[in-house]
């Protein structure tokens, strides 16, 4: 951004661009790559950064000690069989401040913003035809194929339905990466992993014991 003008963009990587796209060296195409993943990452910050209020949940949680780490922790971390406790205890607050906390800053609760989020990764991943949906499913937190196709199903919303493929197969990809937003954020919900060969999802309604990870 320049003093004068403060709408004009600016970022050292436009530079880099630059000077490579001339040169036509050995090993360009893996540079350039490179430089327009930063490219972007860069757009993305300057625009979240000038609109704030407009940014998403994850991204303004980056400003809080407490939600902010509990962000990263589930990010980091999908196949983790998280809860309101332990994610809790990860922080070092009580379940009732993290929980009000992170519904303030995020506008969902821990457990809902966890489920989205597997989900976003499922939908990525099975993209990959090299993948199944019983090892996505193990990547982002769920026992089985099964298990990830019901917690997809069961999520409120419109966009890809995952659906569970049979064994050794290919799943079909989805329509789109688009995340199903999902699960009611009840406190200490079990995170959804548990391997059940009918493909049942654990039901929210449960609350496991103080301490206990599901």
């Amino acid at each position: 951004m320049t003093d004068g003008c403060p709408d004009e963009w600016q970022t050292p990587v436009l530079g880099l661009l630059a000077d490579e796209i001339p040169r036509g060296d050995v090993g360009q195409d893996a540079v350039l790559d490179r430089l327009l993943d930063l490219l972007l990452i860069h757009a993305v910050r300057a625009y979240f950064a000038r609109g704030a209020s407009q940014a998403p949940g994850w991204f303004r949680a980056q400003d809080d000690p407490v939600v902010g780490h509990a962000v990263r922790l589930l990010q980091d971390n999908p196949a983790e069989a998280w809860t309101l406790a332990s994610l809790a205890r990860e922080t070092r607050v009580s379940r009732a401040t993290l929980a009000r906390r992170f519904t303030q800053v995020v506008g969902q609760p821990p457990m809902e913003y966890l489920t989205e989020w597997r989900l976003t990764l499922a939908a990525d991943l099975i993209l990959d035809p090299a993948e199944t949906l019983g090892s996505v499913a193990g990547e982002v937190g769920y026992g089985s194929a099964y298990a990830l196709s019901a917690a997809s199903s069961a999520s409120a919303g419109s966009g890809p339905a995952i659906t569970a493929a049979p064994k050794h197969s290919a799943p079909t990809p989805p329509s789109a990466a688009a995340a199903l937003p999902g699960g009611d954020g009840a406190d200490d919900e079990p995170s959804g992993r548990r391997d059940d060969s009918r493909g049942a999802v654990p039901s929210y309604g449960e609350e496991p014991a103080e301490g206990t990870v599901a």
